[in-house]
């Protein structure tokens, strides 16, 4: 009697150290680890907006941010910039950003169409294509016409990117039908392509030919007026940083947004 009294204890004891020790593991809260940030490696500001742009707005937008970090200090911005379609097909697929701002208003309105923007885009500036050749036109191109020359490597956007929907406008006016060796994601890869040798010609935006400093010559050609590309901006509705995206708008719409995209080769919309 007096041993079963013994192991009754015991069993009550060891029962008793499991249950509280279920109780506190199942009740303790561990703080979370501090994982240390990589060498190098930074948290985005408190008030950073992402704004996904159009490639060929990169050197006005640069340009603008830096206005907008003095006028909101501690904000920051942070930009993707890529071909429109591209842009616009990620913020439909659930990429989140503050601010679109768009090559041609036909991106903008398939982002509008899937319910992203949260007001009525501003059209706040326009766009028009020149032929670009390796400095000193060494192919001896006049027209839009002469891209279809025999054995001259020419360079387009895509189809869906704005700068290659207007190629093709012009293509479809003039009946002048091209045949580029590439169609680039971006304006910008165009222009990579001449500037690297690896084509004769590319249709760019003005813009995109001034920014080139002088490592290109620039065509001129007179149907590229039936094709002038109007670029849109607006803050999408499920911005992040909303109020700080509407004051970025506001800057790219004001007279000092105004200037520095006519000073790099943009003209109003």
């Amino acid at each position: 009697m007096r041993r079963s009294g013994v192991l009754a204890r015991v069993v009550w004891s060891v029962a008793s150290t499991v249950v509280v020790a279920g109780v506190t593991a199942c009740g303790a809260k561990t703080p979370p680890a501090i994982t240390p940030a990589s060498p190098g490696q930074s948290a985005p500001a408190a008030g950073s907006i992402v704004v996904f742009a159009a490639a060929s707005l990169k050197p006005a937008f640069t340009q603008i941010a830096q206005r907008f970090k003095t006028d909101n200090p501690g904000s920051g911005v942070e930009f993707d910039f890529a071909g429109s379609s591209e842009l616009a097909t990620q913020l439909t697929q659930g990429a989140s950003a503050d601010v679109f701002a768009s090559a041609d208003t036909a991106q903008m309105d398939n982002v509008v169409k899937a319910g992203l923007l949260a007001g009525n885009p501003i059209n706040f500036a326009a766009n028009t294509l020149v032929i670009v050749t390796a400095p000193g036109n060494p192919k001896k191109i006049a027209s839009f016409a002469d891209l279809t020359k025999p054995g001259l490597n020419v360079v387009t956007c895509q189809k869906p990117v704005p700068c290659g929907a207007a190629t093709q406008r012009i293509e479809d006016g003039t009946g002048v039908h091209l045949n580029p060796v590439s169609e680039e994601p971006s304006v910008t890869d165009a222009l990579t392509k001449v500037t690297t040798g690896q084509a004769d010609a590319a249709l760019v935006y003005v813009t995109d030919a001034k920014n080139a400093h002088g490592s290109v010559t620039t065509i001129d050609f007179p149907e590229a007026a039936g094709a002038v590309n109007v670029y849109p901006i607006g803050v999408l509705k499920k911005a992040p940083q909303a109020a700080l995206a509407q004051k970025f708008v506001a800057l790219v719409t004001s007279e000092a947004g105004q200037q520095v995209l006519t000073q790099l080769g943009f003209v109003k919309p």
